[in-house]
């Protein structure tokens, strides 16, 4: 599934960092946190490997 903004495809990279064990789960903060929990290696990676060209910043709920 691909990131649909720009802060969606930075929270991914930032989970997938945490679950790789590059970073610490507990530096994260927000939707990224949920991320670690909630989504597999292989999503994230997905996710994160979005190309952020034509995205915009947030998208409105």
């Amino acid at each position: 599934m691909p990131a649909k903004s720009k802060a969606q495809q930075m929270a991914a990279g930032a989970a997938l960092a945490a679950k790789r064990g590059e970073r610490k789960v507990s530096e994260l903060k927000g939707a990224s946190k949920s991320m670690v929990k909630s989504m597999s290696e292989k999503e994230l990676e997905r996710m994160a490997s979005t190309r952020r060209k034509g995205k915009p910043q947030h998208v409105a709920s």
